[in-house]
Formats: C-alpha cells, structure tokens, sequence
C-alpha cells in the first residue's frame, strides 16, 4: 500500500533517515566511549526502543512509570526514570518492576528517599536512585551544594536505597540564540554535573552513573568530557521543526504527519483535517529552535500552519493554494515530535512510498 492512500491524518516516519538518525547518534556515543541511552518518551515505541538497543543502547530512558512497565512488558530489561517519582504506589510498581528488570529512578529531596525507603523494605534488591542536578533549565534538580550534601547522607542511612549516580538535562540548550552559546551553555552544564559527582566521589558514594542529555548537543557533535558516563538523547530519532533549526537542514527529519486538504474557502485560505489533536498547537519561541507558525509544509518552502482549531490546521498561502487542490494530501513537520506521537495509536513506518510497517505506539497516553 502507498502511504498517500492512507486515511489522514496519519503519523508517517521515514525508515531510511530513522536510521540515518539512528546510526549517527550511536556512532557518536562509541566515538567518546560512552553509553547511549536514548530517551523514548519521544516515540513511546517498544520496538523502536528494541532497535535502538539493538544497534548498542545500553537500555533506555522513559519518563513515567506507566512506560516503564509497557517497555518491560515488552521485553526491555535496562530502564531509568529520569524523573522524580512521588506516591507509595507509584513506587511500589517500580519495586515490583525491580524483581524482572534492572530499573532506577530521580531524586532531589529527602522526601523521596523517605517515601522510597519505606516502601522498599524486604524488598529483595536496594532502589536505585540517581540524584538530578539542575544545570540551567530552572525545572527540577538539586541547586545548593549543601543540600546534595545532605540528600546524599540520608541515603547513606538507609538500608533500602542505594545511590546509583547523577544526571541532569540541560533543556535551556534550545533557547541559545547561536551555536556559540549552545556549546557554552553545554559546557557549563556538564562541568556542574561532573562538579556534583565530584562531591558525591568526595562522600564515598562514587557514582557508577554520571548521565547528561539534551538533543541539540549531540546533533552538533560537541565534545563529550571526561567523567561522563551517558548521555539521554531523545528527539534525534526522529528530529522536527524545532530541532532541524538547529542544524540548518530538514532533511533529518523522519517524523511528519499526513493530512488532507479538505476545504479553500477563500483565494489564499486552506483547511487541513489535522488540528490541535494532532499536531498540538505548541511553538519554540526562543533561540536556535524558534519555529515560524505550527509546522511546516513539508513538501513546500516557506509554508506554515498559520493557527489551529481542534480538528483543523489553517493555512494563509496564496501561492500554495494555487498548487494544491481539495483532496490533496500533504506532510506537516511538528513543530514538537514528542507530544504529537502521543496522539497517535500507531505510526506508520514508510520506505519511499510505500508502508513498510505498522509501528504501535504503546505508550502513549501513559502518564502515571
């Protein structure tokens, strides 16, 4: 079957610069001898993870426990939440996942190594725990020297939680307005990170972990030091709008989302049936990821989704509605990948014009 032929709207990924995707960043990870453990919360695939892990993943990240528990149903074995998890229930199935799986998880607050403490006793192996340290971002992480100080103490006192290590996420990346600040940003950012790992060394819990992650970095290929042990990138299997502003070029971008041209009620007006339920409505508005309007024709140059109603994208081209015709199908690039996957039941995987695969996406909608 064509992939035009498809129903729209439709989450179309193109194998060939999957890969292509896929190869560099791996070939990137083994140039600085350090793990990749990619963040999956942007494809929410459990076969897409089985391949990352495949071409040399050590295993994957994942942003709740509810994907945790899909990808290990699956067959994933070598998982890390990087993010705080708060409630006994939420870490009791983290325990329960620990009897099958090999799985860690954030923390920056006492509270949680509390909480994690009590609900881990008799539990057969410790809770493994990596402390985050916030780089610059201003989300959540460890700020003050002193307080990692005390975190890592209450640690030390349990006996259900062991410390694993540190990561961090420098997400402030996507606002550098040049690659000059990007890589500045990068390097201060991972400097902290080692900065607290040093500590952590000096305390006599030497992290096993040091983990850093961000997708611009990586895409620019800047200098991994010494001392970092992963890195968590996301968004480069599949690159959009945003991040293809980083690197100048399109042509990375495998993920678009197949719509059809469904009403021109004027000269330069177009109404696609994709809208806010399927693009999401969400722009970059800072930097080198700023995105002009909320996705890009993908088959044109310089035409933008202008605004969104729920199951409608709206398009202000006169040159492009003169090209296009009711009925017509055309690509947008997101703007955002990562929520948009989490629209969709199933993505289709495409070679040229054809459809290679149906790809489920299983984890989508998990977020407890």
């Amino acid at each position: 079957m064509k992939y035009f032929e498809l129903e729209t709207p439709a989450l179309l990924i193109d194998r060939k610069i999957m890969m292509d995707n896929l190869y560099s960043m791996q070939n990137y990870a083994d140039k600085y001898k350090v793990n990749l453990r990619p963040h999956t919360k942007t494809h929410k695939i459990p076969k897409l993870a089985q391949l990352q892990e495949e071409l040399g993943a050590v295993g994957i990240t994942v942003a709740k426990v509810g994907e945790a528990e899909v990808m290990a149903k699956n067959g994933l074995k070598n998982i890390f939440i990087a993010n705080e998890i708060v409630g006994k229930s939420k870490i009791e199935r983290i325990r329960k996942l620990s009897e099958i799986i090999d799985i860690s998880f954030g923390i920056d607050n006492i509270y949680h190594v509390t909480e994690i403490e009590e609900v881990f006793e008799g539990a057969k192996k410790k809770a493994q725990v990596l402390v985050e340290i916030e780089v610059g971002e201003e989300r959540s992480g460890i700020i003050e020297e002193n307080d990692f100080r005390t975190l890592l103490n209450a640690v030390k006192g349990c006996k259900n939680v062991e410390f694993k290590g540190v990561f961090s996420h420098d997400g402030h990346t996507y606002k550098a307005e040049n690659l000059d600040e990007c890589r500045e940003l990068y390097i201060a950012s991972v400097k902290r990170t080692l900065h607290f790992a040093e500590i952590a060394e000096e305390m006599d819990l030497k992290p096993k972990v040091v983990s850093i992650g961000s997708t611009p970095p990586f895409m620019l290929k800047f200098e991994i030091p010494k001392g970092v042990t992963e890195i968590r990138p996301g968004t480069y299997i599949f690159m959009d709008s945003s991040q293809a502003n980083v690197i100048g070029t399109y042509d990375r971008c495998a993920a678009s989302v197949l719509t059809t041209i469904i009403s021109k009620p004027t000269k330069e007006r177009v109404i696609t049936d994709v809208g806010a339920k399927g693009i999401t409505a969400q722009t970059r508005s800072r930097g080198l990821t700023k995105t002009k309007g909320l996705g890009r024709i993908k088959e044109f140059d310089d035409v933008y989704i202008y605004g969104v109603f729920d199951e409608h994208a709206i398009i202000y081209n006169e040159d492009f509605s003169n090209q296009v015709n009711v009925g017509d199908k055309v690509q947008i690039i997101p703007n955002h990948i990562c929520p948009v996957c989490n629209l969709y039941e199933k993505a289709f995987l495409i070679s040229e014009d054809e459809i290679a695969e149906e790809l489920l996406i299983e984890c989508r909608g998990k977020l407890q």
